[in-house]
């Protein structure tokens, strides 16, 4: 990848807050006083020049079905095997994960990315009318509550050894990092605090600076 003078984050734009993960990633840019540039990416050839990735909430079904008639799931197992940073929130985390069922349905089948190692129970907290805010601690971003946004919000029931426990609502697991890659079961791009992208940031502007 060429030397390029502000990294270049991609927000998968297939479904989902798509704009929402736009927005934070620039509050996010501006309050850290960083060079950034952020678009919305569907096709492999805008993922090889990526520097870090969102996959943004929305319909995990949706977005991983049509990753896949793009033909974009193994350029994105791949970059993120390679260690480009990726930020999945709800259906990305989903999206990331190696497996995701649902208490109903049983297991979902649908296609992964896979490079996340836990389990989703989908819809762990309920329908859309079950949809709640909580104030969550976690400490990668800092001191002071985390308003985490729940909407249809899966929970991870089991982590690989490899996997960080970084967040908890009660028993549930809503927040992990493994490496180059967080997932969170909640919108934090629907926060109004652009903590949790000023972390993911910082992550891309390390993975550039370890490439120059």
């Amino acid at each position: 990848m060429s030397k390029k003078s502000s990294v270049a984050i991609g927000v998968l734009g297939f479904q989902g807050d798509i704009e929402e993960n736009v927005a934070a990633v620039k509050q996010a840019a501006k309050e850290m006083k960083a060079s950034a540039t952020v678009q919305l990416v569907r096709y492999p050839e805008e993922m090889e020049k990526m520097d870090g990735l969102i996959l943004p909430g929305g319909e995990s079904t949706v977005q991983s079905s049509l990753a896949a008639i793009q033909q974009s799931l193994p350029v994105l197992k791949k970059r993120i095997a390679e260690g480009m940073p990726v930020l999945g929130t709800c259906a990305g985390m989903i999206m990331l994960s190696r497996r995701a069922y649902d208490r109903v349905v049983g297991d979902t089948k649908q296609k992964m990315i896979g490079n996340l190692d836990i389990v989703v129970e989908r819809n762990a907290f309920g329908r859309q009318n079950d949809s709640f805010e909580a104030d969550l601690d976690i400490g990668i971003v800092g001191k002071g509550k985390f308003k985490g946004i729940f909407i249809r919000a899966p929970a991870v029931s089991e982590v690989g050894k490899d996997v960080e426990v970084i967040a908890k609502h009660g028993s549930k697991i809503v927040a992990v990092k493994q490496k180059n890659i967080i997932g969170t079961a909640f919108h934090p791009e629907l926060a109004d605090d652009a903590r949790m992208h000023k972390y993911f940031l910082k992550m891309v502007l390390d993975y550039r600076k370890g490439k120059a």
